[in-house]
């Protein structure tokens, strides 16, 4: 009995190591990370805004509470407390939404 088995070297050829890894590309990680240009807002914009919503967001959630609260006559005391009180912090989820949602599209 006259068995020949062919030996295989699974060792690779020194060229297909060689060639997948390219030498001259550094890895990912050592790559500067370089900000797109255009993206960015210039200070004075940057304060406007910042300034602008939160007097929006001054004027709805406080002067509207208040508001609620002194001239909202036809209801009784408490649910004038809740319904002040539920628009304040309706205020703030919504300015809270719109602030990620301008953020999300670079316009803050």
């Amino acid at each position: 009995m006259n068995q020949e088995t062919p030996s295989e070297d699974v060792t690779p050829e020194p060229e297909a190591v060689a060639s997948s890894v390219s030498p001259a590309a550094p890895p990912a990680a050592a790559m500067p990370v370089e900000p797109p240009v255009g993206d960015e807002i210039s200070w004075p914009r940057a304060i406007l805004t910042g300034f602008a919503i939160l007097f929006v967001g001054f004027a709805a959630a406080v002067v509207g509470s208040n508001r609620i609260l002194t001239k909202a006559l036809g209801l009784r005391r408490t649910p004038r407390e809740w319904l002040a009180t539920g628009l304040f912090f309706l205020v703030i989820g919504v300015l809270a939404f719109v602030l990620r949602r301008l953020q999300a599209r670079k316009l803050i």
